[in-house]
């Protein structure tokens, strides 16, 4: 039997000719279309009719796509995320979601480290100046002296307490789950008291726009926010305004509302603000694992159906 496939995940598109004999043996014939970053809804709709078999990134798996695609018979997410898909309307189809749980836990967790060391040493800050040919001291912090704040103890928020602990560091913590550990307090007292907060929840609907005006008033004038996680989970204007009127003192975000970042975004021209473009998981080893765990799944679900 014959099988049709979308492939749309970006990182997988950039190895797609080392997988071409894997498909040609399994009797996959695959689309391949230009992708810049994600697809749109309107971007799909028109490519998804006759497909069986969709490996994709952030896309906008919708229901309207989902219903679209009569023969679909899997879907398979490239990496952890699943929030861009619509996942009653695939299981009201019986179609299977797919995706590679805990792939980038370490990856991402060394980047939110890699954040806080950035300001608490303020790192950019003097290399930027030493670069400019300007010999200036300044007085920054330790680790050890400074409250680090988490939310989302999933692998990833563990993965960078773990770090944290390791560097001395008090750490606090809130979960929407119960979990057996001290460290963890409402996110009320997570936000006054932490150095650094770190987002580390996935995107659904008790965690959309957690970060707001009301939320960002609480943190210190002199703190941080890091978010590796999820764009939607942060209200970006209430960010924006916050970082403008310096109700705190900076952020690290590798991910954004719109993506990639509109040329025009404030953001960019923030020098309390540290960007990444949604890169916090790169990782060979962890791509690898990814590529290969997402054509088993496609494979398996299309032969075994």
């Amino acid at each position: 039997m014959k099988y049709k496939v979308l492939i749309t995940a970006p990182y997988f598109q950039l190895v797609i000719d080392r997988f071409r004999p894997v498909f040609a043996e399994n009797d996959i014939e695959i689309v391949v279309p230009i992708v810049k970053e994600r697809m749109s809804e309107e971007e799909l709709a028109p490519l998804i009719i006759d497909i069986d078999g969709i490996l994709c990134g952030d896309d906008k798996i919708t229901e309207r796509i989902i219903n679209t695609a009569l023969k679909l018979k899997t879907i398979v997410k490239w990496g952890t995320g699943i929030d861009s898909i619509d996942k009653e309307a695939a299981i009201k189809r019986g179609i299977p979601i797919r995706n590679t749980p805990n792939a980038f836990t370490e990856p991402v967790a060394d980047s939110v480290l890699g954040y806080i060391l950035c300001f608490a040493r303020d790192i950019i800050y003097l290399d930027k100046k030493m670069h400019e040919g300007i010999w200036v001291k300044k007085m920054t912090h330790t680790l050890a002296e400074c409250t680090l704040g988490i939310i989302g103890l999933g692998n990833v928020g563990m993965a960078v307490l773990k770090r944290a602990n390791a560097f001395g560091m008090r750490v606090i913590a809130n979960d929407v789950r119960k979990i057996d550990l001290n460290c963890l307090v409402s996110l009320e007292k997570l936000l006054k008291e932490s150095d650094f907060v770190s987002i580390n929840c996935d995107l659904n609907p008790t965690s959309r726009y957690l970060i707001n005006k009301k939320t960002l008033s609480l943190m210190k004038p002199t703190a941080c926010l890091i978010n590796a996680a999820r764009g939607p989970i942060v209200n970006e204007k209430d960010l924006i305004q916050a970082l403008q009127e310096e109700k705190i003192a900076g952020a690290a975000l590798d991910v954004f509302e719109d993506e990639p970042l509109p040329v025009n975004s404030p953001l960019r021209h923030m020098k309390n603000v540290i960007l990444s473009p949604h890169n916090t998981n790169g990782s060979p080893k962890a791509l690898e694992h990814v590529h290969y765990n997402s054509v088993n799944h496609l494979i398996n679900d299309l032969k075994n159906e």
